[in-house]
Parts: C-alpha cells; structure tokens; sequence
C-alpha cells in the first residue's frame, strides 16, 4: 500500500467515522472509512471480537488490525480471528505470536495440504466475511482487511443490532469445523432467520447451492427493477434464464461490473456472455474509476441481497460464503443510493465493439470457457 494511504489511516481522526453513523445499519463502500470505524469498534469492545475472512495483508492495513485486536487480547477480551488458507498467503501464526501469547484465537480455515486430494480440497475456500462485537456490532460485506484494495469500491455493512448474536453462533460452527473436510452441510448451511432478515450459507457442492438458488427465486420474482452490483460475472443457466426472463417481461435488469477487475482471466471470458445477454434485454455497465469489488442485488428497490458472494460459478459452487437477505427499508434505501452513485461513474456496454472484437479475444473466451468453474 502506498505511503499516502498509510499517512491517511493513521491520522484520519476514527471517532468522527462512528459519530455520522446514526442509524442502526450503515453501509460503507470507502475502505478508508469503513475500516477505521471497524477500528473504533474493535477499540470500544468489552466482551469479544470475532472476525472471520478471506485474508488479512500483511501489510499497513493488517499490521493495523493486529496491534488493534492484540491490545483487546491484552485487555482479557475474548479475541477470535478464522482466516482461510489459502487467502491468507504469508501471514501465519507467526504474524499473530503477540497475539496468541495474550490468549487470542487464530486459526486458518483448510490450510493447504499436499496429499492425492490437493485439487479439490484446496479449491474449496472460505471466503466469508464478518466482523463481530459484544453482541452489539455485525460487519457483513465484500472486504477483506489488506491495504491493496484501498482504492476500490466496495460493500460493507455495519449492523447495531441482536443479529449480532445469531451470527456468533454461525461463526463459532465455522470456526470449529477450520480443519474437517467432513461434516454435517446441512446443519452447516440451514437457512437462519432474525427478525425479517435471512441469513444465507454455502458450502462447497455441486447440487445444493443456496444462495444461487436464492438469487434465481429473488429475479423470477421482480416487477420493476433488477440491479446486480459484482466484481466478476460468470453467471451460470438458471441465473441466465431468470434475467433474460425478467428483462422479456419488461423488468429493467441492470449489471454493473468494473471496467476492470482484478481477475483479469474472468474479464476475457465474461465476454462471451454479455453479448447475448444485452441482447435480450439487458442493460450492461462498466464501472470505470477503479475496481468494483462490491456484491449486491437489489430488487424492485426492496428486496436485497449483500455479503461476500460473487455472481460467478467459483462462488455458487466451491466457496463457503455468507449472504444476508431482507426487507429492511433502511438498508435498500442506502443499496439503492449506493448503486445509483456507482451507475454515475459507469460507461455503457457498447454491443457494436463487442461484435466487432478481435478473433484472438474470441479465441480466448473458447479456450476458457471449459475452465469457467475453476476460475
């Protein structure tokens, strides 16, 4: 991360992030907001700290959240963290020893192991996202806790709120199931209520996938409006169908995704379906300031789905991910205002550049297209 973001997030002063949260939900897509109130949230616990990622860098941003939760640790505060893996590249035990030694928890969801099952054990990835506090704080979002994605927009969901306990307990089954590659799924992704929220899991399966499932019931079901904010579009059959069914019956379907993204094999090969989707009544944008990291729908301004699930075939079908879904005004209300500032910086599809690409771009998408799945 460079050195002018790392100045921003030691001087930002944290306690005027907290103070313009009013509300009980508050969705952030500015990770140098976002993350200095998660910072003042960790600061301002009594009880327990829970966190469950992707990754943590080790960088300025996750050299930040490690002095935050060790002084926690230090202070007798119940200090969890459930890392996956494989996206936690080199950060390791090690990196948390200060940590450990004041009684904190850190364990890294299936680390890579080199047996006869190496592929299809190491393909299956945790790449859920919460931050949990005293009962009292929920984050829910897109984000990981690295510096590298400082200057991207993302999705990040602050909830004051009972909720809180419900997914302590969804993160406590994670986070004693880290190392078993058998258990229980359908206890392990049950469909959870509170309130008039739903709490949506997967675990990696070919014939079960739930939030799929759910982002298909939610589509068939719009009247008006359909907008899909994701960072990678590799949207299987029936997701296809809902859409282009919902566009026929005259929905407006809108699709935002980042010029582009980080994942450049993902770009090359979603390609070969916007083109055909467009055409069926589609409405395509790119996001063009930086990376679009954020994952939500929003349906006929009401309905909404957000969390750390992307609209690709990797996510539905070999990643553990987490999504909460609901009615809450408050919540699409501020989605709705999200999408409509992200669709302000966005350019059209354009259909007459994609006809006319190249034959080696439409090669590539051929060749990939077998690899869909894995990427």
């Amino acid at each position: 991360m460079s050195s002018r973001f790392y100045t921003c997030f030691q001087v930002f002063k944290t306690e005027q992030v907290l103070k313009e949260i009013s509300e009980p939900y508050q969705l952030l897509s500015d990770p140098l907001r976002y993350y200095n109130a998660m910072i003042e949230d960790i600061d301002a616990a009594r009880h327990y700290v829970y966190i469950e990622t992707f990754r943590v860098g080790s960088d300025q941003i996750g050299d930040r959240f490690r002095r935050a939760l060790t002084q926690k640790a230090k202070e007798g505060v119940d200090v969890r963290l459930l890392i996956d893996g494989w996206g936690a590249g080199s950060v390791d035990h090690d990196y948390f020893s200060e940590l450990i030694s004041y009684g904190g928890q850190v364990r890294f969801f299936e680390k890579i192991k080199f047996n006869t099952d190496i592929f299809t054990r190491s393909h299956k990835r945790n790449h859920r996202k919460l931050l949990l506090i005293d009962d009292e704080i929920s984050w829910i979002g897109s984000s990981n806790l690295t510096g590298y994605n400082m200057n991207w927009r993302e999705s990040m969901l602050r909830m004051k709120s009972g909720i809180t306990y419900t997914f302590t307990k969804l993160f406590m089954q994670d986070f004693r199931i880290y190392n078993k590659y058998i258990f229980n799924k359908a206890y392990h992704t049950r469909l959870v209520r509170y309130e008039n929220f739903e709490i949506l899991r997967d675990a990696p399966s070919i014939a079960v996938k739930r939030i799929n499932q759910r982002f298909v019931k939610m589509i068939r079901a719009a009247k008006k409006t359909v907008c899909i904010e994701t960072p990678y579009f590799l949207p299987g059959y029936f997701l296809r169908k809902a859409m282009m069914d919902a566009a026929k019956r005259g929905v407006e379907v809108k699709v935002i995704l980042p010029k582009q993204s980080d994942v450049n094999l993902i770009d090359v090969l979603r390609n070969k379906y916007l083109g055909p989707l467009h055409k069926s009544g589609i409405r395509f944008l790119f996001y063009t300031p930086n990376n679009l990291h954020a994952k939500l729908l929003l349906v006929d301004g009401q309905s909404f789905a957000l969390g750390s699930t992307n609209f690709d075939y990797r996510s539905f079908r070999y990643m553990y991910e987490i999504m909460l879904t609901g009615q809450e005004g408050l919540i699409a209300g501020q989605i709705k205002k999200h999408n409509e500032k992200t669709i302000s910086e966005t350019i059209p599809f354009d259909i007459k550049r994609w006809e006319e690409r190249p034959l080696i771009n439409r090669f590539f998408e051929w060749v990939l297209l077998p690899f869909r799945h894995l990427l």
